[in-house]
């Protein structure tokens, strides 16, 4: 991983760039503090950051990236307070109610990845809906992880090629990465090639941890709130900036 941490930087134009990211992942963290900070309730923030992660897809969108993710509600996110959870649940299908006509029209197609069995009855089905709904046509995948971590993915992975093992259905010497891959929650996208992290916390904490093994990380002091399209104007130049080897030397 080629870690790059800016703590300030000059706003620049991408329009030249000859290599833009095909998938960028978020790790969207300082909703609370931003709210803190503004002596604001919890829940003001998080309805700020959903702002900004309309602004952010639209972007994305302009720029023609494949595939933007959002690292929402991970699974250790549980042991936040009962009544914030509560409010990101509600938040979450408030949001699918009423933005699903809006990703349609947009030409978005909705992926929610996690273990969504923890998940109230009511929030499943608007999620099955919505990611019915939008995957007839579309020109940007958005996906947003909700109860998922990277563990979890794995170990998930690993189960589904055990059951195929116990079956006589997999010799294992036939295990490799692809076969792990295939069995990812992710399976049908490409990896990040860029994943952000606001807030200035270095970490990826559970997020995509196998997907993540070559992505270019870039790690912004701004608030996720105070994230914008020219912050990710930023990040985009920084990366482009960047000589992505994958274990060869630049030669090659």
């Amino acid at each position: 991983m080629n870690i790059k941490f800016l703590k300030d930087a000059n706003t620049s134009s991408i329009k030249n760039h000859k290599v833009m990211p095909e998938h960028v992942a978020f790790i969207p963290d300082g909703n609370n503090r931003w709210a803190k900070h503004k002596k604001l309730p919890t829940l003001a923030g998080h309805h700020k950051g959903v702002e900004r992660v309309k602004e952010i897809v639209k972007h994305c969108l302009n720029l023609k990236i494949n595939t933007v993710s959002f690292f929402a509600f991970s699974s250790e996110n549980w042991q936040r307070s009962p009544d914030e959870v509560a409010n990101l649940m509600k938040l979450f299908s408030h949001m699918l109610t009423i933005e699903t006509k809006n990703l349609v029209k947009n030409r978005i197609r909705l992926k929610i990845i996690g273990n969504l069995e923890k998940l109230n009855k009511d929030l499943q089905q608007k999620i099955i809906h919505s990611q019915n709904i939008t995957a007839q046509s579309f020109d940007i995948t958005l996906i947003i992880a909700i109860n998922y971590g990277g563990m979890w993915d794995i170990t998930t992975a690993m189960r589904n090629i055990a059951h195929k093992i116990t079956s006589g259905l997999l010799n294992p010497e036939a295990i490799n990465a692809k076969m792990i891959e295939d069995n990812l929650s992710t399976k049908e996208f490409k990896a990040p090639d860029l994943l952000i992290r606001t807030s200035g916390e270095q970490r990826i904490s559970n997020f995509m941890i196998w997907q993540c093994a070559y992505s270019e990380l870039y790690f912004s002091n701004k608030l996720w709130p105070d994230f914008d399209s020219n912050e990710l104007n930023l990040a985009i130049a920084d990366y482009t900036n960047r000589e992505r080897r994958f274990g060869m030397n630049s030669t090659k």
